[in-house]
């Protein structure tokens, strides 16, 4: 591994860093397990690619905010570690490809210099959270978000709570009841409330996309702000505790409301408040950093196409809540662009603007704080850095993942064909430039990063045979999704399944219809006015396999044929004592509640301590091949297989032990208590595989 230097000054920040080179070199020895590995690196932002050997980065970037200087930082780290392209998610992250592992460590190290960090970027841990991209600045919205996401960010980034749950878990912050942070789909969704003149949220619960998509429920009508830190760790100790960790299908939050019920879930949640060391966390908005708009002077510009210059503004331009100024929302195709455009665009809203972008969840940019006598300006320079396309966030503004391009798990390319339905749209189709109203995205599998099934019109990638038993690419075609607004929403249908080649026939038959047929009706009220069947007559012809072309069996942006290959992770060669891991893993818990006590962070100690409980009983079930799939199950196992057959002797029952978490507010002395147990029960268990070790002569 080639050797580096932090040059970081957060000592908390600097240890994660050294810890990630530390684990690559043991993963590369054979001394690390390497599911426990994969479980280390994607916490640090760090994911298998399709090709092998190579890497690819989220970067965290919280609300989607990015200052100037963080887009330099971000531009010059992909020119030195990856291909100088940046790609915008639709979590409002950059991800960039193609990075060698070994590299990792001071690549991150060259990213925090600047504020920004990889830290659970990727990983079963609370991902980035999300926000309206107009936060601050929309006319509609009663407050500014901006200061309530960070807030919950901070809070839980390296919170012992949610470092390794069973499955991934998202939250979103929307600015008004327009929802444009799509609370429904996620498992905790803010939508910003004012009563009586308190700020708060509408909080919805356990919404997902994947194969199985579930609408959240309301959690609470209102919440009042110093109480979404509070609920949220209730929330998410319950999800550690009872989520599903056997099954990767089923481990999100949404299967667990569906097998316990949301009032169940709910009365644990305010259970467990007692538990929690804060039950109510101020949120200081009026301190937050509030980026100053420059004063300048307009620059003389001669817009020589006037015609496509109030195309752009019509589209692309939007007034803010503040006099004077309006944002400009860039269209970026798929959500790709280069290096060398992101630095002259953050000197360009640096120098006229306020020095930072925000990323959009439909994978676009937006600069807000734009003076309005600086449009012509900006249209122009804007222009020569290829970021003056009308369209943004219309219909011709098509959301797509990265499909077969990079993504381990892509089945059939969505870029390619993302590509090509926006060419027939602004060809065949320009009235739908200015048509906000119809919502197109793009999946290259179920798991919906490109989030189909929430479009009016969405596919998904999947594959096909042939009767003789020939694959080709395929596109499941999904319709009727919508957001509703304040929290409701509408999951698209399943209608017909086709192949690649021929989704553009699809979608001209759908605009055609969409044309004559609609009656002024919004494409989802069209949709639901004239039934799913109506479509799968329409389209049902287009998935005859009977008379596949040599050209169906190439997916769109390729020219080999195509071969259905889910990607697979890295292997780590050898055979690892798992249970040798856990007692170890246990002994790094045990470190970090002795370091958290030592630093007075009571909460944080105990949490570590729960965890080298339960990662010591699983390893003992494991020397017997018991697994179970929750840690509520491995306590509830232990207590069955060692605590009432007197195999382990302790004084209580060892859910007595283990959940007096869920008993006890933090506090000095309980924290040095718990600890102490878990460390004696540590010893015992290990007595215990020993003494079991030496009886069968191993």
């Amino acid at each position: 591994m080639q050797s580096f230097r932090t040059e970081i000054e957060n000592p908390v920040v600097e240890k994660d860093i050294i810890e990630l080179a530390r684990k690559i070199e043991l993963f590369k020895h054979g001394k690390l397990d390497e599911e426990k590995f994969r479980s280390l690196r994607l916490a640090r932002g760090v994911y298998g690619q399709r090709q092998q050997g190579v890497q690819m980065i989220r970067i965290k970037l919280p609300y989607g905010k990015v200052l100037s200087k963080q887009l330099r930082r971000i531009a010059d780290v992909s020119d030195e570690y990856s291909r100088g392209r940046l790609h915008i998610t639709t979590r409002q992250d950059i991800q960039i490809h193609y990075v060698d592992l070994d590299r990792t460590p001071e690549l991150w190290a060259e990213l925090e210099q600047d504020d920004v960090t990889l830290r659970e970027a990727c990983g079963n841990t609370v991902r980035n959270v999300t926000a309206s991209e107009t936060a601050g600045i929309d006319v509609n919205e009663p407050f500014d978000v901006s200061p309530y996401a960070d807030a919950l960010y901070k809070f839980f980034l390296r919170n012992p709570i949610c470092q390794d749950m069973g499955r991934k878990f998202k939250v979103s912050f929307s600015a008004s009841e327009e929802d444009t942070g799509l609370s429904y789909m996620h498992d905790l969704g803010f939508i910003a409330k004012v009563e009586n003149n308190v700020r708060g949220f509408k909080v919805m619960l356990g919404g997902g996309l994947g194969s199985q998509p579930r609408h959240a429920d309301v959690f609470y009508q209102f919440l009042p702000s110093d109480k979404i830190i509070p609920v949220m760790e209730g929330v998410l100790r319950i999800f550690d505790r009872y989520g599903e960790r056997k099954s990767r299908a089923k481990a999100r939050m949404k299967f667990l409301i569906k097998d316990i019920g949301s009032e169940e879930f709910k009365r644990l949640v305010a259970e467990e408040q007692k538990a929690i060391e804060f039950t109510s966390v101020p949120i200081d908005a009026e301190h937050y950093p509030v980026s100053k708009p420059v004063n300048v002077t307009a620059p003389k510009v001669d817009i020589k196409d006037q015609k496509a210059f109030q195309t752009w503004k019509n589209t692309n331009v939007i007034k803010q809540k503040q006099d004077g100024y309006v944002a400009i929302g860039i269209k970026v195709l798929l959500g790709d662009f280069y290096t060398d455009k992101a630095r002259l665009l953050a000197n360009l809203v640096e120098d006229y603007a306020v020095g930072e972008i925000r990323l959009s969840l439909r994978q676009n940019i937006l600069i807000p704080f734009v003076k309005e006598d600086l449009l012509p300006f900006f249209y122009q320079e804007l222009s020569k850095l290829g970021f003056a396309e009308a369209g943004y966030n219309k219909a011709v503004d098509i959301t797509a993942c990265p499909g077969t391009d990079t993504c381990n798990l892509g089945i059939a390319s969505s870029t390619g064909i993302a590509e090509e339905l926006e060419r027939v749209i602004k060809t065949e189709y320009p009235q739908y430039l200015n048509n906000k109203d119809l919502v197109i995205k793009i999946s290259g599998c179920m798991n919906a990063c490109g989030q189909h099934n929430m479009a009016n019109i969405g596919f998904q990638g999947m594959s096909i045979r042939t009767p003789d038993k020939l694959v080709a690419p395929a596109l499941q075609v999904l319709l009727g999704g919508a957001n509703k607004g304040n929290g409701q929403g509408v999951f698209a249908d399943k209608v017909v399944k086709v192949p690649s080649r021929r989704a553009p026939i699809a979608l001209r038959r759908l605009l055609d219809d969409f044309q004559l047929n609609a009656n002024n009706l919004s494409f989802e009220d069209y949709y639901q006015d004239k039934g799913q069947m109506y479509f799968y007559d329409m389209l049902t012809d287009l998935s005859d396999v009977s008379n596949l072309t040599q050209d169906d069996f190439i997916d769109w942006g390729n020219t080999e044929v195509y071969e259905k290959a889910i990607g697979i992770g890295e292997c780590a060669g050898v055979v690892i004592d798992l249970i040798s891991t856990l007692f170890l893993e246990s002994e790094e818990k045990l470190e970090l509640a002795k370091e958290a006590l030592e630093n007075n962070v009571y909460s944080h100690a105990i949490y570590h301590s729960y965890n080298a409980f339960v990662n010591s009983a699983k390893a003992i079930l494991l020397t017997e091949n018991k697994s179970t799939n929750s840690q509520a199950g491995i306590i509830k196992q232990f207590d069955e297989d060692f605590v009432a057959t007197k195999r382990i002797p302790i004084d209580v029952s060892f859910s007595e032990l283990v959940f007096q978490i869920k008993e006890n507010a933090p506090s000095k002395a309980f924290a040095e208590q718990y600890f102490k147990s878990a460390n004696a029960f540590l010893n015992t268990v290990k007595t215990y595989r020993e003494n079991d070790t030496k009886a069968l002569g191993l």
